[in-house]
């Protein structure tokens, strides 16, 4: 390509990018018409240099700016956004299309991006995962020398090994990939699939914040239903907070906890401090039971059958930690004396306890759990009777409230009768956002007092933090009751505070002022 005078338009392009130094060499060269020298220039971008422009420079932000430029019929512009890319990396399958890919983006955190997955300048491969089950994925030192110090002392330290492929067994891929996605993106990626996988990933290569993102998510998502696996993995990771968060929910729904699947996924050693926590708020036999499930299950994984002296062989010294003396002596008799676990004296020796003054000396531990002392929030400072008021003709009293830190409502406080002892039945809900949560269908008597009387649900019902939940009531009975008056719409319950708000769904009455539910019991 030549201008109007003749000359080379590509090496004087070159030229003038070239140092001082190499310049006057060029020049001799030129001079000399030697043309193959020009041949063995580099190539060079000819958008850089405008020969005959004389306006002012323009900065690297306005070169290439963040907006899509209008197109034209005779030229099209195609822009491909940092999601885009990384979807495709996700698949390892990523390819850049644009020779100037860089100026498309503004930020570092963005061109980053792009290397996430990328095959493009990695100069280091991860064979991830158990053998038959490996993904290789691609890495770049520098990045990851910058986002965890055990890469950069894998890489850069002392002690560093040259490999340009590295073979990591013990971590699963779906969860190295979200730990890379942290290191390349910025961006935390957690399911419910992966969180536990990605927390181990990022214990193991200390990546701090990562770790702490995927303790949040464990404890936002925290039930009955993986309160016991957390709890054992929260011990293997060494997280007090969730450990303490697990206790919580096991203590106050033991016995869900204790019939759930995940039970019997736990290791001895979480069993056995579970077996010998003296606040869960369950039932001996369910204890019995959960512990000869997990028995069942610990079989299946040794490779025995299930028998009930294998049974006995894996409970080992958990065994004795079962408070069988504190069942009752029904659930005993059908349950437990019946099971084939328990030798033959040690059957007659706890049926003597039962039965005998003089009672045998036992290995079991037979004194009774203590669980958790229920809490109550009494939201009316003063109570009434009127003649034709409170009535029931089974309408519903509600009201809705929320806290400001996780609570288990394990029932309600309700009014009675105003004229004399009564019989009520009662059927209360809790609701979240029309989902409903728990009910139960009970009866109960009142002696006239102005007292409240508690109705209980099956199983005490998670509360979230700062979320609205509606709890009602449909009363049956012939006689009027008390109701509250002067209501609060908030109330410090020891470190809890409830707030509460009038609900739609109340046709009998109830508000925040005054009416029916004036307590909630629940465990904190």
């Amino acid at each position: 390509m030549v201008d109007a005078k003749g000359r080379n338009m590509k090496c004087l392009t070159f030229f003038l990018m070239l140092p001082d130094s190499v310049k006057s060499k060029s020049s001799k060269s030129s001079k000399k018409g030697n043309a193959s020298s020009s041949s063995k220039l580099p190539p060079v971008c000819y958008e850089i240099i405008t020969l005959r422009s004389k306006k002012k420079k323009k900065m690297s932000a306005e070169i290439f700016q963040t907006k899509k430029p209008a197109s034209t019929p005779s030229t099209t512009t195609t822009t491909t956004t940092v999601q885009d890319y990384q979807q495709q990396n996700i698949n390892n399958n990523n390819t850049i299309q644009n020779c100037n890919w860089q100026g498309l983006y503004s930020t570092i955190r963005e061109r980053n991006s792009v290397m996430f997955n990328n095959e493009l300048m990695a100069d280091v491969h991860f064979v991830v995962g158990q053998p038959g089950r490996t993904q290789r994925l691609p890495g770049h030192r520098y990045v990851l020398a910058v986002g965890s110090s055990v890469f950069h002392a894998m890489f850069y330290g002392e002690l560093a090994e040259n490999k340009d492929e590295i073979h990591i067994p013990d971590v699963e891929p779906a969860a190295f990939l979200a730990m890379l996605k942290y290191i390349y993106c910025d961006e935390i990626d957690l399911t419910a699939d992966t969180v536990l996988a990605t927390l181990y990933a990022a214990k193991k290569y200390i990546v701090p914040h990562l770790a702490r993102a995927c303790v949040n998510f464990l404890e936002t998502s925290l039930s009955a239903k993986n309160a016991c696996v957390l709890l054992s993995q929260s011990c293997l990771f060494e997280e007090p907070e969730l450990t303490q968060r697990c206790w919580e929910v096991i203590d106050a729904q033991a016995e869900l906890a204790l019939r759930s699947e995940g039970f019997c996924d736990i290791d001895s050693q979480t069993l056995e401090s579970i077996l010998q926590r003296e606040t869960l708020n369950a039932k001996e036999i369910v204890v019995f039971e959960a512990a000869l499930s997990w028995a069942e299950a610990e079989c299946q994984r040794q490779d025995l059958t299930s028998s009930t002296d294998n049974k006995r062989k894996v409970l080992g010294k958990a065994m004795f930690l079962i408070r069988i003396p504190t069942m009752a002596l029904d659930d005993f008799a059908n349950g437990a004396a019946q099971s084939g676990v328990l030798t033959l004296n040690e059957t007659n020796d706890i049926f003597l306890w039962y039965t005998a003054a003089k009672k045998p000396e036992l290995k079991f531990a037979s004194q009774p759990r203590k669980g958790l002392a229920p809490q109550r929030c009494h939201r009316f400072q003063s109570c009434a009777y009127r003649s034709n008021q409170w009535r029931y003709r089974g309408r519903c009293d509600s009201i809705q409230f929320a806290v400001d830190k996780r609570v288990f409502i394990a029932g309600f406080g309700l009014y009675g009768s105003s004229c004399g002892s009564a019989e009520y039945s009662a059927k209360i809900e809790l609701k979240r956002q029309g989902v409903l949560l728990g009910q139960n269908l009970n009866k109960y008597f009142s002696d006239g007092s102005s007292n409240t009387f508690p109705v209980w649900f099956e199983y005490p019902v998670q509360i979230e933090p700062d979320t609205f939940y509606t709890a009602s009531v449909v009363l049956d009975g012939n006689e009027l009751s008390y109701f509250g008056q002067e209501g609060m719409t908030e109330v410090q319950c020891g470190k809890v505070t409830f707030q509460f708000q009038c609900s739609s769904d109340s046709t009998n009455g109830t508000g925040v002022q005054g009416g029916q539910i004036p307590e909630l019991i629940f465990y904190a």
